[in-house]
């Protein structure tokens, strides 16, 4: 089987790629001019607190955050870390996993942490576009400052998102770039205009003003002042998941770009505090955003609707990178099996319907909770720092396996781990201010996937395997016994049994004991997820007969598990080379067809009471087989919805279980009766 195309060339960088890239990857990173200047001035106590120095301070902590963690760690280091052109942090486990087994726990924080991010991204961007139609005269005089108006149409703005992204990122992504250019644009000619008024703040390039405002005491935030800091720099993770929708080297292409802009607009909105600091009719302004302050009046109806655009956008770019962490994490049996659709042709379009319902219910529920922006920012950040401190960790090994020098790999590691263990602390703060639903989520995510894992390897601890080859003689005497009705001319089994001539007792069980099941050949399928994302191969193993094929099929973590098309290529394929017979078909629609009719066992484990299972590792089996009650059907997963498909519960019980002999009680006339028998013998 060939390896699979990729269906568009993603490889190289190009000016629709670029642009892609603009609407695809940058809206999260790209809106947060919306709300860390405004951030800074709340936590600081207001405009009236602020210091020529405090903001020179914030912007060089602005600064060299965006350089230190977006540009040299995401897009100069972890970028090159892709996995046949695929991002994200499960792509990064897939290849350095060989490493050491405890990786997979920082690969399960991460993963979690960020899909947690994910439902906070929207309801905090788009809020904080929105409430920028109260700085609007005409706006205000309607509504009269109801907040309630404005919740309304975020909920109404989130709804259409979600509602479109069965369309797949392709299309979004075209509709998107030109957007997010003039977003970008406009944020770089705000910053310029609002600069002009004063130069001298370039002197904020200097790492002297973000180290000293630290321990300052015009700083009254103190070392939680990174906490707003550090929002500047929340989309770097979403970025690098992103990586396998546009590629690599057009986000090279596109980042300066993106980097000047965000940062003009930051010194612009430096410039115009310092500008107005001392003005009376910003003194005692509540919910003071800088951004909007700054823009000129004539383009404050502008800023917003782009604003708001931009915000959408960057919703879309959580939205598409949890598609693809899900998915991987699917594939890498981290989590339940969910419907995946591929809106388009391209490579790394994908739509799960079951996240994407999840995500809108979850961001919904954010904005009602919290209500506005600023209590939304309170809980932003937080879960995002624990992804950014399990990456550097798996990067570690990564670099560790292309024989980088150990003492470059773990300066890598101390001085990114020290970076983000300052934000993750500066962050934890947030814990009590609305943090703590951000980690709720993410524990929940978290319990599956520890559910999943653990229970797929428990299963594999209690199940037991047979030689296939003890049973070839009765497969071979049930296939001609003329007195059982056929089953199928090809009955395909699938097992999980990794062992080339073994296979699971309970699928000899359903094919022998249960119910005897005549076929002219048995497949038994085992399906490989490999660490190449689009890996497409298999191997076959008939032991020596036409009636049995063993079949290993390795697929690649983004390949799409499509059973039913593999299998009749294969046949087709096993039929020339002779290794099984033709077989000849009176009724067909199909005049070249070599196989008969197949049909697919599909065997669920029940949680039986003969086990030897302890408590938690039972409750863990349990939660398990409960959760895949609402996922879905394997028959589906498998793309056999439209075959001939059987499934079979069997019990799941351990080998070594004590069983309890019963003992038989005999009627009174029964051991009259027996007595009489044996005193017969006797004589």
């Amino acid at each position: 089987m060939k390896s699979l195309t990729k269906q568009n060339n993603i490889s190289k960088a190009t000016l629709g790629g670029i642009l892609i890239a603009l609407g695809v990857v940058y809206g999260d990173i790209g809106t947060s001019p919306l709300y860390v200047m405004k951030s800074i001035l709340k936590g600081n106590g207001g405009i009236n607190n602020v210091s020529e120095n405090f903001i020179l301070g914030s912007l060089s902590l602005v600064f060299w955050t965006i350089t230190i963690l977006t540009t040299i760690k995401y897009v100069m280091i972890t970028l090159k870390a892709d996995n046949k052109g695929e991002g994200g942090i499960f792509s990064l486990f897939t290849l350095v996993r060989s490493q050491a087994k405890w990786l997979i726990i920082p690969a399960m924080i991460g993963g979690s942490a960020l899909l947690a991010d994910g439902m906070l991204t929207p309801a905090v961007t788009v809020t904080s576009a929105i409430e920028g139609l109260n700085l609007i005269p005409s706006f205000n005089e309607v509504v009269g400052g109801n907040q309630d108006i404005i919740i309304i149409i975020v909920i109404a703005i989130l709804s259409l998102l979600f509602a479109i992204q069965h369309f797949g990122t392709d299309l979004i992504g075209k509709l998107f770039g030109p957007i997010m250019f003039v977003w970008f644009s406009t944020l770089a000619i705000f910053g310029i205009v609002s600069i002009t008024h004063d130069f001298t703040l370039l002197r904020a390039l200097s790492p002297h003003y973000a180290i000293s405002i630290l321990f300052s005491h015009e700083n009254k935030a103190g070392f939680f002042l990174l906490g707003s800091i550090f929002l500047s720099s929340t989309g770097a993770e979403a970025l690098y998941s992103d990586l396998g929708h546009v590629g690599q080297k057009n986000i090279y292409g596109s980042w300066p770009f993106v980097k000047i802009c965000l940062l003009l607009n930051y010194f612009g909105q430096g410039a115009w505090i310092l500008a107005v600091k001392n003005n009376p009719q910003f003194a005692n302004m509540t919910d003071l955003n800088p951004f909007f302050q700054m823009v000129p009046h004539a383009f404050l109806v502008y800023s917003v609707i782009i604003s708001t655009l931009a915000a959408i956008i960057a919703s879309q770019a959580l939205i598409s990178g949890s598609f693809t962490l899900v998915s991987e994490a699917i594939k890498l049996n981290l989590f339940p099996r969910l419907h995946i659709m591929y809106p388009s042709r391209s490579k790394g379009q994908l739509y799960i319907p079951t996240i994407n319902r999840i995500l809108w219910f979850a961001c919904i529920g954010i904005v009602l909770y919290f209500k506005s922006s600023d209590n939304m920012e309170a809980a932003y950040g937080l879960a995002i720092t624990a992804t950014m401190l399990m990456t550097t960790i798996l990067l570690f090994n990564y670099l560790l396996k292309k024989n980088v020098k150990f003492i470059i790999a773990l300066s890598m590691l101390i001085f990114f781990g020290t970076f983000e263990t300052c934000f993750f602390v500066a962050n934890a703060v947030k814990f009590m201010h609305g943090g703590y639903i951000a980690v709720l989520i993410a524990l929940a995510i978290l319990s599956i996937m520890y559910i999943w894992i653990r229970g797929y390897n428990i299963k594999m601890r209690v199940v037991e395997n047979v030689p296939l080859e003890d049973y070839k003689k009765q497969l071979d005497q049930l296939r001609q016994d003329n007195d059982r009705p056929k089953y199928t001319s090809n009955l395909v089994c699938l097992t999980t049994c990794k062992e080339p001539r073994q296979i699971e007792r309970k699928i000899m069980y359903s094919l022998l004991d249960k119910r005897p099941k005549r076929a002219d050949v048995y497949w038994f399928v085992h399906i490989k997820v490999t660490d190449e994302p689009y890996q497409a191969e298999y191997s076959v193993d008939t032991m020596d007969t036409s009636y049995i094929v063993k079949v290993q099929i390795k697929l690649g973590f983004r390949v799409d598990q499509q059973l039913n098309v593999f299998l009749r290529q294969i046949s087709t394929d096993l039929v020339n080379s002779g290794e099984i017979q033709k077989q000849s078909r009176n009724y067909t629609t199909m005049q070249d067809r070599k196989v008969g009719d197949f049909r697919f066992l599909l065997i669920q484990e029940q949680l039986s009471y003969e086990t030897d299972l302890n408590f938690s590792e039972t409750f863990i089996l349990k939660a398990k087989l409960f959760i895949k009650r609402y996922t879905v059907s394997p028959a589906k997963w498998f793309g056999l919805e439209t075959s001939d498909v059987d499934i079979e519960n069997v019990p799941l019980f351990s080998a070594h279980c004590n069983h309890t002999t019963l003992q038989r009680v005999y009627k009174e006339e029964q051991i009259t009766s027996k007595k009489k028998e044996k005193k017969k013998v006797n004589q």
